[in-house]
């Protein structure tokens, strides 16, 4: 077998099935199998997911097992050249897994390939390229160098910001979201660390590849990330597992550095983490006293697609009283002029709602990247499930 993917889903069903329809027409031609290892979801993923999709293995834990425990228990079951580990909460273009798989054939010293996300407006992530979160590198990153001069070398290798987005890359981090592995270099270097919970096994898994003697690359292939579906930064249990994690990495490769040096970086992530708690609880007290941020305009939902898909959504905006748009149109004939002209003078966010049926899951990525403005993000409609997908909330 050529290639498995592992998505680990905790509560967030509908990206799931979203995730798993656009990896249908991405895994065409490429002899492969999916695994959706479920974390003890409390939505029913696991029944609603396995009556749709029979032909993908389902692996259902009696607990919450974390991100690394749980792509491991499905590497072990796999049998295949490549693995790909795929956050829950993203979709791919039909021509990406291909390219990766071509490019890791070719290449044989490369270890993992990491691709272009696109953020949600359009906007391309930029931890899709990252270098290795060495102590002065992080420095630079903790005290906005890295922000304020992107383009460096020197203080911009955080997100390797001095690279060009258009051509494949030598990096070194390669992120979880959609992190491309050649088997072979996890039975040499090991399966995750379990001892990351959350976060920080992808940089700790890209370091032993690079210490193994393979390359990381970045190919400019497109995949959408929602960036958070599935977690929830706001909370407490963020904060702690994302510095936490920062630790572990730090202790585990970094740990034989001076005791001049080691205070002042672990010193650095508390203070970090400190002033993040101080942040949240500030805001909690805020609201709780009445002082609310200033309403936002409602969200203009802007439907694209064919008649079948606009006469359903014209009756879900009616019923969900959602203020509304809408086009006849598919990937052929719709241009980026037409959302500027059903957005002008619409102050709020506008939420572009494509017709699965009528556009490619690469003619979406295409558009949105073309356009890519922080005011209009993307949306999903299935006509098959008649469900509205947005970055921000579920619509049925």
């Amino acid at each position: 077998m050529k290639l498995t993917v592992i998505i680990v889903n905790y509560n967030v069903k509908y990206f799931v099935e979203q995730c798993l329809n656009s990896l249908e027409k991405a895994l065409a031609g490429i002899d492969s199998c999916v695994y959706v290892v479920d974390n003890h979801s409390k939505d029913g993923s696991v029944d609603y997911l396995s009556h749709r999709f029979r032909h993908v293995e389902i692996i259902d834990s009696n607990h919450n097992l974390g991100f690394a425990r749980a792509n491991n228990i499905a590497i072990r079951q796999s049998e295949s050249d490549y693995v790909l580990l795929l956050n829950p909460d993203t979709f791919v273009g039909e021509d990406t897994l291909r390219e990766v798989v071509a490019f890791m054939d070719s290449h044989p010293g490369v270890g993992g390939v990491g691709v272009r996300m696109q953020n949600v407006d359009g906007t391309l992530a930029m931890e899709s390229r990252r270098g290795l979160p060495s102590p002065l590198t992080s420095f630079y990153k903790m005290c906005g160098l890295c922000a304020r001069f992107p383009k460096n070398r020197v203080f911009g290798r955080y997100y390797l910001s001095f690279l060009e987005w258009g051509e494949p890359q030598r990096i070194e981090v390669i992120s979880g979201a959609f992190c491309f592995l050649r088997r072979s270099a996890l039975d040499k270097i090991g399966l995750l660390d379990e001892d990351f919970f959350m976060y920080g096994e992808d940089i700790d898994l890209s370091y032993r590849l690079l210490k193994g003697g393979y390359e990381n690359w970045y190919l400019p292939q497109p995949i959408l990330h929602y960036k958070g579906e599935s977690t929830h930064k706001s909370s407490f249990r963020y904060v702690h597992v994302f510095y936490q994690a920062m630790l572990i990495f730090f202790r585990k490769h970094y740990g034989h550095l001076s005791f001049l040096m080691s205070v002042p970086i672990k010193a650095a992530i508390y203070v970090k983490a400190l002033i993040a708690l101080v942040k949240m609880q500030c805001s909690r007290v805020r609201r709780s006293l009445g002082f609310m941020k200033p309403r936002s305009p409602e969200p203009l939902y802007l439907f694209v697609g064919r008649k079948q898909m606009v006469c359903r959504c014209q009756a879900i905006a009616r019923r969900k009283g959602l203020t509304a748009e809408f086009v006849y149109a598919d990937e052929q004939t719709f241009a980026p002029s037409v959302v500027a002209d059903k957005t002008a003078g619409h102050k709020g966010v506008a939420v572009l709602v494509f017709d699965t049926d009528s556009f490619s899951y690469q003619a979406m990525l295409a558009f949105m990247r073309g356009i890519a403005r922080r005011d209009v993000c993307i949306g999903t409609f299935n006509n098959k499930t008649r469900i509205i997908i947005t970055p921000n909330e579920i619509i049925k």
